[in-house]
């Protein structure tokens, strides 16, 4: 399928809502048309946090972009999923145009959801406009009253709720102790004034001294940040195996030649990994699967977690499901999963204080993402650096963690590098988890 705003042919898009139903029409154009188009190998993106579907366009566009050249007498087609997540107006990426709101923002005064946050807020959680005007309201006017500050934490609940007999409730974990999910974040059950504190000395770091208190409306929109991550978070693993699974399952009996290689990005990873648990029993289509910057426990394919042996991830074993290698590209340079992520991702019941503390950087931390530091507590995971990777290091099978950090290392804060994947040198691992020559 030719697609003049695409840098690669054939390209098609695959759409999903929140609940991980497909759009039935752009479902039967890839079923219908990849024979006919020769391919032989097809990469399926899947984006992370992202406003619209000309942003997840472009962040392919600009990705696939130099794989015809790496791999020109391959028979590669494209695929690239549009599903429903957002990304904060302050979150640059890497290399792409900033808005004209974007650009204004850095040098003059503005409220403290911008403009395009706030659409994106109400595109993202559909009925909710009340909910978004409210939480606005209460971030500009920063009212000093304790009652305040909690109801805008009743708020941010409210705004990322889902229909308790809908399928997202069950795809918020990662991990499961007993076969029981563990993924009550703290920021649904702790106090909003000490979770929006902990939040603002994270921002301050360390430039905030021991001894002062910091304002804990300077946290309360990372509050909502984080609370909307573990939303999106919620729907990549429903769209993943409610979806994008039994699709691949689908393409496997349209299509039996066409080797399949899951890429994602951010969320996007969870997503094409729970797509693995999403796969009908017997299809071996899926030849790899790439994760970008994943934003997804580090313990999410470990068969035990090392704190707590009754526990395990709840994708424990699902690599087998690859007919070659999960590679896990991770950066220490992702201050998004560095230092947010562990501390909005704590548990209810852990006791440990996480105020002004870079969990990120704390080895084997219980609470760290895959993208920071990698895979951890899977047996036999091969440690390659991205040198050794494109070398031809990666293994034919099992999991390979690949530190990125040579190229990912560029990116503002609050998200430091966490979308810098636009490399050549990613593609390239792409093609080599694939072995496309």
């Amino acid at each position: 399928m030719t697609d003049p705003g695409m840098s690669v042919t054939p390209y098609w898009e695959l759409t999903f809502d929140a609940d991980g139903d497909a759009d039935g029409r752009a479902r039967d154009r890839l079923l219908g048309e990849v024979t006919e188009h020769g391919v032989r190998d097809l990469l399926v993106f899947a984006h992370g946090w992202n406003n619209d579907r000309s942003g997840a366009r472009s962040l392919y566009h600009r990705f696939f972009a130099p794989v015809p050249g790496l791999a020109p007498k391959a028979r590669i087609g494209y695929a690239g999923v549009v599903w429903p997540s957002m990304r904060f107006s302050d979150e640059p990426i890497p290399d792409f145009p900033k808005s004209v709101a974007a650009r204004a923002a850095e040098d003059a005064p503005h409220p403290a959801l911008d403009k395009d946050t706030r659409q994106a807020l109400l595109e993202t959680f559909p009925g909710r406009s009340t909910v978004v005007e409210q939480l606005a309201r209460m971030l500009d006017e920063r009212h000093t009253d304790a009652a305040e500050l909690a109801e805008f934490g009743r708020l941010v609940r409210v705004l990322v709720e889902v229909d308790p007999d809908g399928p997202q409730p069950h795809f918020a974990a990662d991990t499961a102790a007993d076969g029981v999910p563990q993924d009550e974040p703290a920021l649904f059950s702790q106090d909003t004034a000490a979770l929006c504190e902990e939040f603002a000395r994270a921002l301050a770091g360390p430039r905030s001294a021991d001894f002062s208190l910091p304002n804990p409306w300077d946290g309360a929109r990372e509050l909502l940040r984080q609370a909307t991550y573990y939303a999106m978070k919620r729907r990549a693993g429903t769209v993943g195996e409610r979806g994008l699974g039994p699709l691949v399952g689908r393409l496997a009996k349209a299509a039996p030649g066409v080797r399949v290689h899951l890429v994602g990005h951010s969320f996007g990873g969870r997503l094409v990994s729970f797509a693995l648990r999403g796969l009908p029993d017997g299809v071996r289509t899926v030849k790899s699967v790439t994760l970008l910057q994943g934003a997804f426990s580090h313990y999410a394919f470990a068969p035990r977690l090392p704190h707590d042996p009754r526990a395990g991830g709840v994708l424990h074993g699902r690599q087998r499901r690859i007919d070659g290698p999960l590679v896990c590209c991770h950066s220490h340079h992702d201050s998004s999963l560095g230092t947010f992520y562990p501390l909005a991702s704590r548990m209810a019941d852990d006791d440990r204080s996480a105020s002004g503390v870079d969990l990120g950087h704390l080895p084997g931390t219980r609470w760290g993402a895959m993208g920071y530091d990698g895979m951890q507590a899977v047996p036999g995971t091969a440690a390659l650096t991205l040198a050794e990777a494109l070398a031809g290091g990666l293994p034919a099978s099992g999991c390979a963690n690949v530190d990125a950090a040579a190229v990912v290392r560029r990116g503002d804060p609050p998200t430091g590098a966490h979308s810098d994947i636009l490399h050549p040198e990613l593609a390239r691992v792409v093609l080599a988890a694939g072995r496309i020559a």
